[in-house]
């Protein structure tokens, strides 16, 4: 199936902005590899004008993989390309003099500034917060780090690097993600910088409503494995009601039953149907309606005294049919969905209606590519995907041309190599 949306754009420098609710909201982006990233396209995705500030060698990520097969110039791979759409790069020595004044003159006009070094390093270049905010009074300044900022609260691994792993590791959710009690399992996706990554966004936007309204930014602190944390919310209510800390449990939820994975003929499935309404539909639509008043199942509480009962009866039933059988039994009639791979998400209507499915232009491959679309819609001021991942540099002369910088000046910053003017071929 071809995917839903269609982003159109030049090979050159790009100057299409999305039109949305943050039309309007200016973002330096300093961010590097996924949690930052992430956090920033979600606002570029709403129309937000981000301005991705790159080092003159350009983030790394961009060397990351995987790389399309007829790609001929391998300026950027797919990791990069998914998590950098709807921005502009300005490319930056931050470390030079010119290039500090520089990025000092563009804070004064920013709303918001987002980076994700460790701690310290932005003190280091001379641009910490203090300063940055010494220029712009209702600047909103967000962070984001493993273990958060010691402005808002000295983590005692404050200094220590973390990525996607470490926070899943220690914000719990590997603790409870497993086969059985004794394995833990790192989670597919790197939520240990999505989930962070999207609490940077709302917290960014809470900050510039707060702005708006006072005139006065501030600092927003996001850890990472603060967040993870957070997205396990369950196992600190269990440990504090239960006084018993929570173990992998496995495809099946701890209090619900059933509400898991079974297997299919050719896959998996997965039901939920541990209400007694909802249960009595399940046990109707195999046709075992002696399972609504046996005394292994009749009750929630009896459901989850029998689990292994439960999850045997009906495996015994979902093993026997394919997952497009057992959708055309469920489907719509007790909460079920299959186990799907990519392949069966290309395939799948609702994503093409829903638009989660975009094609961008890709330099240096002869077709396009297939990106994940914005899962937040609204019917006033629906966000687009407008352009593709930028060139480094490929922005600098039009970002510093809106922005007030004059021409003659970004003339003296390209021969210093202050900055990095970029025109792709």
């Amino acid at each position: 199936m071809a995917p839903a949306g269609d982003a159109r754009g030049n090979a050159g420098a790009m100057t299409l902005k999305v039109s949305g609710a943050l039309e309007g909201l200016r973002v330096l982006d300093l961010t590097q590899m996924l949690a930052g990233p992430f956090a920033t396209q979600m606002l570029a995705d709403q129309g937000a004008d981000v301005v991705k500030v790159e080092p003159i060698e350009g983030d790394t990520t961009r060397r990351v993989g995987p790389y399309r097969a007829d790609d001929k110039i391998r300026l950027f791979g797919g990791y990069f390309a998914s998590v950098n759409r709807n921005k502009r790069s300005l490319s930056v020595d931050l470390k030079s003099p010119e290039g500090k004044a520089l990025f000092l003159d563009l804070v004064a006009e920013a709303d918001c500034v987002v980076e994700n070094f460790r701690a310290g390093v932005m003190d280091r270049l001379g641009l910490g917060y203090e300063l940055l905010a010494s220029v712009n009074p209702r600047l909103v300044y967000t962070s984001i780090r493993g273990f958060g900022d010691p402005r808002c609260g000295r983590s005692p691994y404050c200094e220590f690097p973390a990525y996607d792993p470490v926070a899943q590791a220690m914000g719990g959710i590997m603790g409870i993600t497993g086969p059985d009690a004794a394995t833990p399992l790192k989670v597919g996706p790197g939520i240990g910088d999505l989930v962070p990554a999207m609490f940077a966004a709302f917290g960014t936007l809470a900050a510039v409503w707060r702005a708006g309204r006072t005139g006065k930014g501030q600092y927003v602190d996001i850890a990472m494995v603060d967040c993870v944390l957070s997205l396990c919310e369950r196992i600190v209510h269990q440990a504090s009601f239960t006084g018993r800390p929570p173990r992998p449990e496995g495809n099946r939820h701890p209090l619900l039953t059933p509400f898991g994975l079974f297997p299919a003929a050719d896959g998996f499935v997965t039901l939920a149907a541990h209400t007694d309404e909802f249960w009595a539909t399940l046990t109707n639509l195999i046709g075992r309606a002696d399972l609504i008043s046996d005394q292994r199942t009749a009750t929630l509480d009896a459901r989850n005294a029998n689990r292994d009962f439960v999850y045997e009866t009906l495996s015994a039933y979902t093993s026997s049919r394919t997952r497009a059988e057992l959708m055309s039994i469920f489907g719509g009639k007790t909460p079920f969905g299959p186990v799907y791979f990519a392949d069966d998400i290309l395939a799948d209507p609702h994503f093409a209606v829903r638009e989660m499915l975009v094609s961008v232009e890709h330099p240096g491959a002869a077709e396009r590519v297939t990106i994940a679309g914005i899962p937040v819609r609204m019917t006033g001021t629906p966000g687009r995907i407008v352009r593709r991942a930028p060139f480094v540099g490929e922005d600098t002369r039009a970002v510093l041309a809106e922005w007030g910088i004059a021409e003659d000046r970004v003339d003296r910053l390209a021969d210093s190599g202050s900055i990095r003017v970029h025109t792709p071929n």
